[in-house]
C-alpha cells in the first residue's frame, strides 16, 4: 500500500516524555520534499526550541537536514547531508559513524518517524532494521541510533508498526494516517492537525 502525498501542514502535541508542540509544513520539490517544521517543548525543566529544514528525495531517502535550537544555553546549527547511500558529512566533516544510515531522526520530532516507513514500504509481518542519524534536541549533537520497524496489522487505512530503540530501552505501537505522517506516538506525541 503507498501513501497518499502529504498534507499542506501537519501538527503534534508532545506529552509523555515532554510538553510541547509540532508544526510540519511539506512542500514538492524537483524530485522530492521539502519538510519545514518547529517544536517547542517543555523537559526535565528545561525549554527548548528546535527548527528544522529536511530534503528527501523521490523514494524519501534523507539527502540534507538543517536544524537550529534555542535553550537557556544560547543557539546552535547543524547541517547533515547524506549522498542516499548511507554515507554522510555533518557540519562538513564525514561521519563515519553514520555509515549505513538513510534516515535522519530528531530527538525533538515526531514527525521524523514518517520518513523510513514512507521509504520502506513494509508488507504486514515484515521487519527491518533502520539505523538513523539522531539528532538531539538541547545541543544537536549526531549520533548513530540503531532502531527497527516491523509492520504489523492495520486499522483500516491507516499502517501500524511495532517501532523499537534499544539504546533507550523504548518500543511501542506506532499509527500512520493515509498520508504516512505518525499519528499515535506513545509517550512521545498524538497528531492534532
Amino acid at each position: 500500500m503507498s501513501f497518499r502525498p502529504p498534507p499542506v501542514s501537519a501538527a503534534w502535541q508532545h506529552r509523555g516524555a515532554r510538553s510541547g508542540f509540532e508544526v510540519a509544513y511539506f512542500q514538492a520539490a524537483e524530485g522530492g520534499w521539502v519538510i519545514d517544521g518547529t517544536t517547542t517543548a517543555l523537559e526535565d525543566g528545561q525549554t527548548w526550541v528546535v527548527s528544522y529544514r529536511i530534503e528527501v528525495d523521490a523514494g524519501w531517502l534523507t539527502r540534507r537536514a538543517w536544524v537550529a535550537s534555542r535553550t537557556g544555553a544560547g543557539s546552535r546549527v547543524t547541517e547533515l547531508e547524506s549522498d542516499g547511500a548511507g554515507h554522510w558529512l555533518v557540519d562538513g566533516a564525514a561521519a563515519r559513524v553514520l555509515d549505513g544510515c538513510l534516515d535522519v531522526d530528531l530527538e525533538s520530532s515526531a514527525m521524523t518517524n514518517t520518513l523510513p516507513v514512507h521509504r520502506l514500504a513494509l508488507a504486514v509481518g515484515a521487519a527491518t532494521s533502520v539505523p538513523a542519524a539522531y539528532v538531539r534536541a538541547l545541543d544537536l549533537t549526531v549520533d548513530r541510533l540503531d532502531q527497527t520497524y516491523r509492520r504489523i496489522a492495520g486499522q483500516g487505512a491507516h499502517q501500524r508498526y511495532d517501532y523499537a530503540a534499544p539504546a533507550f530501552d523504548f518500543a511501542a505501537h506506532l499509527t500512520y494516517d493515509e498520508s504516512g505522517l505518525v499519528t499515535g506516538y506513545p509517550g512521545i506525541a498524538r497528531r492534532v492537525g
